[in-house]
């Protein structure tokens, strides 16, 4: 693998990787508004019941975090049918101990 399909994968895994965060982001306050009909709580502000401040905390963690690793891996096995190669950062490493 060359320098330069690094840093072409590189930025197209960055470029993804910003956009499904922002998109992700923008899904889970739209999902939250509609499950319980408010705005999502500022987890930081002492006075957002701690319940409500984790079940934020965790919702949007794990719907970020999943739409992260679909978008990852989709935009690996595109730069495999696209390039003939694997993905640079998803090279298999064998560890012997």
């Amino acid at each position: 693998m060359n320098t330069s399909q690094k840093l072409l994968w590189n930025l197209y895994a960055g470029a993804v990787g910003a956009l499904t965060t922002v998109l992700a982001a923008k899904a889970v306050n739209a999902v939250w508004e509609l499950a319980t009909g408010d705005t999502p709580p500022e987890p930081n502000d002492p006075e957002v019941p701690l319940r409500r401040a984790l079940t934020w905390a965790i919702a949007s963690g794990v719907g970020i975090g999943l739409s992260q690793l679909l978008v990852n891996r989709f935009a690996a096995n595109q730069w495999t049918k696209v390039m003939g190669t694997p993905a640079p950062s998803f090279n298999k490493t064998n560890l012997r101990i």
